[in-house]
């Protein structure tokens, strides 16, 4: 095993970056250190160098300038490089497999869009992007995969995504790295990553209660979701024969809220919609009836069920940004 093992594309871009920073923060460290060094050795007490004030009180603005202008555009190449594959790191190709995780005192859930569960383990394929979808039940976590380089906040009611390419059979350990009690320390699990074929041989052989999308769509019906979101949504002036937006074609989709500002439907929209509706951000018209908030009601298992649904509602996006609902249906 080599000193920093690494297991994905996006872990060697990450190890180049910080070698860069800092090989060049040791220069300039080196730079500024050796002068002062050499000044301290050259004109110490008892030094037969001759010094004047004329000497004392020259200054060379052009070398001062120069190499404090250097520094600072490499270190600003070295920003944006960063920023880089920091906003890479939150845009998951299209036809990323969707896993949701969840944190929670002291453990972490994951669920597959087949319908599969996992208690402190993560298994994935071998050279297919995947796109965690992460939230927390109780209180503020962290989930870090060293070996790939990923580690992101897991705030309660909010989704958070990333994603990566697994480029290295194995198990791998990830962990929850901010305090969160005193059973922070058990809240670790493994990522098992496996060639497609057995990762395909193991969904099959992994019980699962009903796709995502399957359980999803029974809640949708059981909470009275249908009773008001049917298929023509309301248009102002028009006769009121709805009470709710359609949710035919709105993942993926790009609406305006109530401050003009576009955004796209995407998963943690549709989750913040359905826990905070009175602070939606896509609240553009008003409806005949106004949606309650599910907070409290919904767990985090069942909104990813009731989002892997709305999924299929809107086949040609899902399948562009995740999970297509063919495979969600199938439980694939």
């Amino acid at each position: 095993m080599s000193w920093l093992p690494e297991a994905s594309a996006h872990a060697s871009r990450v190890d180049i970056l910080l070698a860069g920073l800092l090989l060049i923060s040791l220069a300039v460290l080196g730079l500024v250190f050796g002068l002062m060094i050499l000044n301290i050795i050259r004109f110490r007490v008892g030094s037969r160098v001759p010094v004047s004030a004329e000497m004392v009180a020259h200054k060379s603005w052009r070398f001062e300038i120069g190499w404090t202008a250097t520094t600072l555009a490499i270190f600003f190449m070295l920003f944006l490089w960063a920023a880089r594959l920091y906003v890479v790191g939150f845009q998951p190709p299209p036809g990323a497999i969707q896993i949701y995780v969840t944190g929670k005192q002291w453990m972490w859930k994951a669920q597959y869009p087949g319908g599969q569960r996992e208690i402190n383990a993560l298994h994935v394929p071998m050279g297919r992007p995947v796109q965690l979808l992460l939230t927390s039940e109780d209180v503020i976590h962290d989930f870090s995969i060293p070996v790939l380089r990923i580690k992101h906040d897991v705030l309660p009611g909010r989704y958070q995504s990333l994603w990566f390419t697994a480029t290295q059979a194995g198990a791998f350990r990830f962990y929850c790295t901010q305090f969160c009690g005193i059973g922070h320390s058990r809240m670790t699990g493994t990522l098992i990553v496996l060639t497609p074929t057995d990762y395909a041989r193991w969904l099959g052989q992994t019980p699962a209660s009903g796709s995502l999308a399957t359980k999803g769509e029974a809640l949708f019906i059981h909470n009275g979701c249908s009773g008001c979101h049917v298929s023509q949504p309301y248009a102002p002036g028009a006769d009121d024969t709805s009470r709710a937006p359609s949710m035919v074609g709105l993942y993926g989709s790009e609406v305006t809220g109530a401050d003009g500002q576009r955004m796209r439907a995407d998963n943690a929209f549709l989750h913040d919609a359905i826990l905070h509706i009175g602070a939606a951000r896509g609240q553009v018209v008003t409806y005949a009836t106004r949606m309650p908030s599910y907070r409290g009601v919904l767990g985090e298992e069942d909104l990813a069920a009731l989002i892997a649904y709305l999924q299929t509602l809107s086949p040609s996006r899902s399948s562009g940004m995740g999970v297509s609902a063919v495979s969600a249906r199938k439980g694939d």
